[in-house]
């Protein structure tokens, strides 16, 4: 083959005769590009690939089955009748069962002691006395002092049941956690217009009327405390006006927190907050009342929000100085009725009213029936957020499940167990074990690594991967398929040159 003659008479090699233009380094050149290819393959699919580790679901769906119970163990003193404790039991059955709390939870036993002495050589744990006496009934700590006799057995039955079953407004308690921020605010709506309150004695008014039921409810909760003065908070509304004065309706009440203008929390953290606000209303507009469905001014200067916190409006006197601290007989008054709205926002069940008592803030029966409640709400919640979860991996065949997953659902199942076996032995333990379970479960639930925008379905990858891969690697397919003609071609000719 000639040489090629450049124009200005330079001469040029034949292409095919160069280094690089050879069979053998070009074949090596795009057998590179697919080792590459080939190797990169296991790294990619290691990368993209979801970790999807498989769940306890058997254990989940057998855990959702059980029931929490708890024994309730009755001691009779004092009684002359044998046959009472038996016609008790009966009767405190039937008033639990078809009461509006119904809950098949309790394992009533009613059991006579004479002389101190148990009839019964079992011996519970924790137990309630009632102590028969002609009195007038008294509550004390897990005692109750009562008329028993056959008579009064109906009477006493549903005394027991509204102790033991104490009805709640589920509505306005707030949902359980064992850590609240209660938030105490002065607030000033029009410190311009003169006769403000600059102040308050926080310290003394908590630890006069709250540290007994923080104290009593430290079993439950842990407590923070902050509080702050503010000297503008406008109403997000106009007041009715009355002839003396001014009046919120019930529809007030409902928008009353003006979440625009008010800084309520003065502090940065993830626990609830339950807000406490003692409203002075502008000198312009006092006094300023709270009215009844009737339009007619209550006699409560106080009202709650569900699940949010209470508020206390107070009007001071005309003779009071401006920017002066809040007198000590108002704080008294209002937070008596702060004591009041942290007991109703907490669930702590009451009394009945045909009962006195001698406990300083809570007695047994009461913290027991709340713990009972609260370690109920939480095996519950903990149960529904497994199977939740369960069913969410089910029905999403792409959803990723990490060691962390299931790490925490794991161990929510292992509260639960712990939960129920000690159920007839320690309330407080319960309810530590419910809280665990459904702390766990929730954050199962709301890891991050399950969000739906970690993972997409095959349609979504074929449309994301084929633009970007499909323009480099048609050209690598065609070459390496024209290659491959290449070589066999040069094969058949070289056998054929042979014979």
């Amino acid at each position: 083959m000639p040489p090629h003659i450049h124009p200005e008479g330079t001469t040029l090699r034949d292409p095919s005769k160069l280094f690089h233009q050879t069979d053998y380094i070009r074949r090596l050149i795009i057998a590179s590009y697919w080792v590459i290819i080939i190797l990169a393959i296991p790294l990619w699919w290691q990368t993209t690939s979801i970790e999807r580790l498989s769940l306890p679901t058997s254990r989940v769906h057998a855990q959702a089955e059980n029931k929490l119970r708890f024994p309730v163990h009755i001691k009779l003193e004092s009684v002359q009748d044998a046959s009472l404790p038996s016609a008790l039991r009966h009767l405190l059955q039937d008033r639990i069962r078809r009461s509006p709390q119904a809950w098949k939870g309790l394992d009533v036993r009613v059991r006579e002691v004479r002389d101190g002495q148990d009839v019964d050589a079992v011996e519970p744990a924790d137990s309630y006395t009632i102590k028969a006496d002609d009195g007038i009934p008294l509550v004390s700590q897990r005692q109750l002092t009562y008329p028993v006799r056959g008579g009064t057995l109906p009477i006493l039955a549903d005394a027991l049941a509204s102790l033991l079953v104490p009805p709640i407004d589920a509505h306005r308690v707030a949902q359980y956690s064992p850590r609240y921020r209660l938030a105490f605010t002065l607030l000033n709506e029009d410190a311009a217009a003169g006769k403000s309150i600059s102040g308050w004695d926080i310290s003394g008014a908590i630890s006069r009327h709250l540290s007994p039921i923080l104290s009593g409810l430290s079993v439950l909760h842990n407590f923070t405390i902050e509080s702050q003065v503010q000297f503008h908070a406008p109403l997000a509304f106009s007041p009715t006006r009355l002839d003396k004065g001014y009046g919120l309706t019930p529809e007030d009440l409902t928008v009353f927190v003006n979440s625009a203008e008010w800084s309520l929390s003065s502090s940065v953290s993830n626990d609830p907050v339950l807000h406490f606000i003692v409203f002075i209303p502008s000198a312009s507009r006092r006094p300023l009342q709270i009215l009844d469905a009737h339009g007619l001014p209550s006699s409560s200067d106080a009202f709650l929000l569900p699940q949010w916190g209470g508020i206390v409006i107070y009007n001071p006197p005309p003779e009071l100085d401006a920017h002066v601290q809040l007198p000590s007989s108002a704080l008294n008054a209002v937070f008596s009725a702060f004591a009041n709205q942290l007991l109703a926002l907490l669930g702590v069940p009451g009394l009945p009213r045909e009962m006195r008592t001698d406990a300083s803030v809570l007695t047994g029966w009461q913290l027991d029936a709340l713990l009972r409640r609260r370690a109920l709400e939480n095996a519950e919640g903990a149960q529904d957020t497994l199977e939740s979860i369960v069913k969410l991996v089910d029905q999403i065949e792409n959803m990723p499940v990490g060691q962390d997953v299931r790490g925490d659902v794991q161990d929510a199942l292992t509260a639960l167990d712990k939960m129920y076996a000690s159920a007839s032995a320690s309330l407080n333990e319960t309810l530590r074990q419910s809280a665990d379970a459904l702390t766990l479960a929730s954050r199962a639930f709301f890891n991050p690594g399950m969000l739906a925008l970690l993972y997409f379905p095959a349609e979504h990858n074929f449309a994301v991967y084929t633009p970007l891969f499909a323009s480099a690697m048609i050209p690598l397919i065609a070459a390496a398929i024209r290659e491959v003609s290449v070589w066999r071609k040069q094969r058949r000719e070289a056998a054929q040159a042979l014979e």
